[in-house]
């Protein structure tokens, strides 16, 4: 519509068609998958052909007491096999060091690092390569679409000592034009470690756990290329393949901002364990402080950053 046009109309108000002229510009880009969130999933996939190097870095500090920092590290090939399947391979290793940071005063490694048993008074530092993952997601309705995303994950992870079986239901509400992306998953884990049986160094057998956790998360585009929100990632851990025998649960929240350019995007949430923590059957003694669980994959603080470059 010309200006004239536009004075001559009984009217469009300025307002409206300032806020119709903004709502333009923040419409998200389609281009291709974005990571929006530092941990939870959506059914944003990479269009068919499309390829992606994502990098993953994961610092998780403090525990009970004393001194705790460890990094997982994540380098992943993303391919768009069709516009509803796409498929990614990555390489999975960790560093971590610890001293007194267990229940009880003792130096404890991480879970990734469990089969390694330091002393309890040891400054102890590695790292370690723990496995490649397969991934698989399938995304059968799109947010865009139809009334709701849905989309479903499979990703095998096979290492030295490590063994796992991660599944998700990816599901994805978007609002405000799209501008608002809310997300949930709902993951069910069964996985394996080679390590000692009772602390016998000689004994030494797979051992099972099962990771089932409901992560929620929304963001909002809140200019060209930029999204802000929050993600929460409760975490459950069994000795078992159901809903028995419980070792933890801790929730984590807080903030988590997006940049997505033309050809690469950035990611990066920094979650805080909430006091929410409680005692199950399984739960290691001196664990749980002030409400919060601290076992070896329970840390107070994380901060996840993500980036990607599409080709």
């Amino acid at each position: 519509m010309s200006r004239a046009s536009a004075r001559r109309s009984r009217g469009l108000p300025i307002l409206f068609a300032l806020a119709a002229t903004l709502g333009l510009s923040f419409q998200p880009s389609a281009k291709a998958e974005e990571s929006q969130f530092g941990y939870v999933y959506t059914t944003d996939l990479l269009p068919k052909g499309a390829k992606e190097v994502e990098q993953w870095a994961t610092w998780r500090r403090q525990k009970v007491g004393g001194h705790f920092d460890q990094i997982d590290g994540r380098t992943e090939f993303e391919y768009g096999v069709t516009d509803k399947l796409q498929v990614a391979f990555y390489a999975n290793y960790v560093w971590a060091r610890a001293y007194h940071n267990g229940p009880f005063g003792e130096t404890t490694p991480p879970e990734p690092l469990s089969y390694d048993k330091p002393g309890p008074d040891d400054h102890y530092n590695a790292k370690r390569f723990v496995g490649f993952s397969g991934e698989a997601i399938y995304r059968l309705w799109s947010p865009y679409t139809d009334p709701l995303g849905v989309a479903v994950y499979v990703e095998p992870t096979v290492g030295p000592a490590f063994r796992e079986l991660e599944t998700k239901l990816i599901l994805q509400k978007n609002f405000l034009d799209d501008r608002l992306v809310t997300a949930f998953n709902f993951t069910y884990a069964p996985e394996w470690r080679y390590d000692q049986v009772d602390g016998d160094p000689t004994r030494k057998k797979w051992q099972e756990e099962t990771d089932i956790n409901a992560n929620i998360a929304a963001s909002y585009r809140f200019a060209p290329n930029w999204s802000a929100g929050f993600e929460l990632v409760n975490e459950h851990e069994y000795n078992s393949y159901n809903f028995r025998k419980e070792s933890n649960n801790g929730y984590f929240f807080g903030p988590v901002i997006h940049y997505g350019g033309k050809q690469f995007f950035v990611t990066a949430t920094f979650l805080e364990q909430m006091p929410w923590a409680t005692s199950h059957s399984d739960s290691v003694p001196g664990a749980i402080i002030g409400h919060r669980t601290f076992d070896n994959d329970f840390e107070k603080y994380r901060l996840r950053i993500k980036a990607g470059w599409y080709f």
